[in-house]
């Protein structure tokens, strides 16, 4: 009888911690755009396996809301879904999206493109705070897709530049360490680029490949990945690169036309050992979603004696508490009566606030 009771409570404490697990997902959804040859159907069958999925390779928002959607109408629970604006030097520019089911994660705060003072980045890198709603801790999760070029060392740079991106991560969200940068980095883990960034965040997952190669069952190149801080209290129960070729029963000929060539990686982390939010010990709610306010939250901001004042050339915006507040020149600036009307335009908050 004792046996048993010993059995039974270890059987109950293991459920209560694999319960507090968030199952998390990056993919590169080559070219997401809503167009006949792409299989939503496929993508939000392999996509509904996480709870939380960073996507590259937006090409516009409709495609992100329309996989939202989809994963809502196979799963039969809400996903909610917010994009970057788009990135880009040239005339090809692409979105970061971020997508999740409403009962397990909710959005916290600080949805930012990265202000990229020396214009390294192609694509800047997009980040946001969420919630976990199975224990009320708070994770960070940013998101890149690094320039190809012509090659390693066009690279090269950008996952150099990574190291200070880090620490601005670090800056931008005080006192939550379990950050995660995930994506698309056109570099495997082994690259000496990877020095800057070495000392303080390190690769879940250093070997296998996630590109698929012209061979069905078989793939090319490590160029997805996540890193987490090397003293991260997010504890990583498994990590992989998930053969959705295979899941979907897909050539990979088919797989590069419908879904994608990049193979996405799934982690399943539990993320009790690290910070909880202020909101926390209160009922579990969903914040809005910055992208699309509450008309209330859109008007509560009229009483401001101060206006959020956005730059319409950098598409970021300013609180009147922020450094640059007064150094958005009068030619391209725009006020708002709230941060989330300013989020409503795809405007996003400069990098220097806090």
């Amino acid at each position: 009888m004792l046996r048993f009771f010993v059995s039974l409570l270890l059987t109950l404490s293991f459920l209560q911690t694999a319960s507090a697990d968030v199952n998390i997902g990056t993919w590169n959804l080559e070219h997401l755009s809503v167009r006949p040859n792409k299989d939503f159907q496929g993508i939000a069958k392999v996509a509904q396996k996480v709870d939380f999925l960073a996507v590259q390779e937006l090409m516009n928002e409709e495609a992100l809301q329309a996989l939202a959607k989809e994963l809502t109408r196979q799963t039969g629970k809400h996903w909610s879904s917010m994009a970057s604006h788009a990135v880009g030097r040239s005339s090809y520019k692409e979105m970061y999206g971020f997508v999740w089911r409403d009962d397990v994660v909710a959005y916290e705060d600080g949805a930012v493109t990265y202000l990229d003072r020396n214009d390294t980045f192609e694509r800047e890198p997009y980040s946001a705070r969420f919630k976990s709603l199975k224990d009320g801790t708070t994770f960070v999760v940013a998101t890149v897709h690094i320039l190809y070029g012509k090659s390693q060392a066009d690279r090269a740079s950008e996952i150099t530049a990574l190291s200070s991106y880090w620490t601005w991560l670090k800056d931008t969200y005080p006192g939550n360490n379990q950050i995660m940068l995930m994506g698309d980095f056109n570099t495997p883990p082994t690259s000496p680029a990877w020095d800057n960034l070495d000392a303080s965040a390190k690769p879940l997952v250093l070997n296998g490949a996630s590109t698929l190669s012209t061979t069905d069952g078989k793939f090319a190149n490590l160029y997805d990945n996540i890193f987490v801080s090397k003293h991260s209290a997010i504890k990583v129960n498994s990590v992989q690169v998930f053969n959705y070729p295979n899941y979907l029963a897909m050539t990979h000929a088919q797989g590069r036309d419908r879904v994608s060539d990049h193979a996405p990686i799934f982690l399943s982390a539990d993320f009790s050992g690290g910070s909880a939010s202020n909101a926390s010990s209160q009922p579990a709610t969903t914040r809005p979603n910055p992208m699309k306010p509450s008309a209330a939250s859109a008007d509560s901001g009229k009483n401001l004696t101060l206006a959020i004042r956005g730059n319409k050339k950098t598409m970021i915006y300013h609180r009147p508490d922020c450094p640059s507040y007064n150094a958005v020149s009068e030619k391209n600036r725009v006020e708002f009566g709230s941060a989330a009307a300013a989020e409503a335009q795809h405007y996003h908050l400069a990098g220097n606030c806090h």
